[in-house]
């Protein structure tokens, strides 16, 4: 078993070195897919586990040998993201079990985010209810991508924010899919691709990142919306699902 622990929690190792074995057992599940997350107590706070689950063979061998795991890049990322001043979760250590020398579950703990609001609720909002924060979040990401930081799964449940002392404060998570680098306009318009919401929600979106961007507005809200148009009609041909977006 390697167990790779942030020096901060170092205090912590014989509980986190425990976990693979309470797992099954302890804590609250707060999400079941692919992969598995719960809520653990340790000591006078409580942390979030998450479990991967076993890759497929191929996967297996090229997680063990070739690439880093997911779970280990979600380990690793978050220290970018901090140093460049932009929150997610503060990463306490990093799993992995190993079978006949290959990949079995690897896990990822981390301090619990204080946010609970995600971008869910924009899926059915009325703009003219919601303008402040869409309006903070656009210029969040054109900060996000200036710095050269684009997460790939830019979806509505990766998204944590909240009010803080009167100022929009947001938070990424399951940050396992990121690139670092220059992320130009266009790329940065088909970032918004994923999230959830109404014309007028992608419209205020594209306009505010424009403006933060210093880029052309009308060019912008062309690429936001035809990067939503295209991502949703892959997603429902793959899921064999009627297509009803509304263009």
């Amino acid at each position: 078993m390697i167990v790779i622990i942030n020096p901060e929690f170092e205090y912590l190792r014989e509980y986190i070195e425990s976990i693979p074995k309470r797992f099954q057992f302890e804590g609250e599940q707060i999400y079941a897919g692919r992969n598995l997350i719960k809520v653990m107590p340790i000591l006078e706070f409580n942390v979030n586990v998450k479990r991967y689950r076993v890759p497929k063979f191929f996967n297996r061998i090229v997680y063990s040998f070739f690439r880093n795991s997911k779970g280990w890049r979600a380990f690793n990322y978050p220290k970018l993201l901090l140093k460049k001043g932009f929150q997610t979760p503060i990463p306490i250590a990093y799993i992995e079990e190993r079978q006949y020398g290959l990949i079995k579950h690897s896990y990822f703990i981390s301090l619990q985010c204080p946010y609970k609001r995600n971008f869910y609720e924009f899926g059915d909002a009325d703009i003219k209810n919601s303008s402040d924060v869409v309006i903070a979040f656009a210029q969040y990401t054109a900060h996000l991508h200036e710095a050269e930081i684009l997460h790939r799964d830019y979806s509505p449940g990766n998204i944590l924010f909240d009010k803080v002392d009167g100022q929009y404060q947001f938070s990424l998570v399951d940050i396992n899919r990121m690139s670092f680098g220059k992320v130009s306009v266009k790329v940065g318009c088909a970032n918004f691709a994923r999230l959830w919401g109404q014309i007028p929600f992608f419209e205020l979106l594209a306009k505010e990142y424009a403006a933060a961007r210093g880029a052309d507005e009308i060019l912008c809200r062309k690429w936001v919306l035809s990067y939503r148009r295209l991502f949703w009609k892959r997603f429902a041909k793959k899921h064999q699902i009627k297509y009803k977006l509304e263009l």
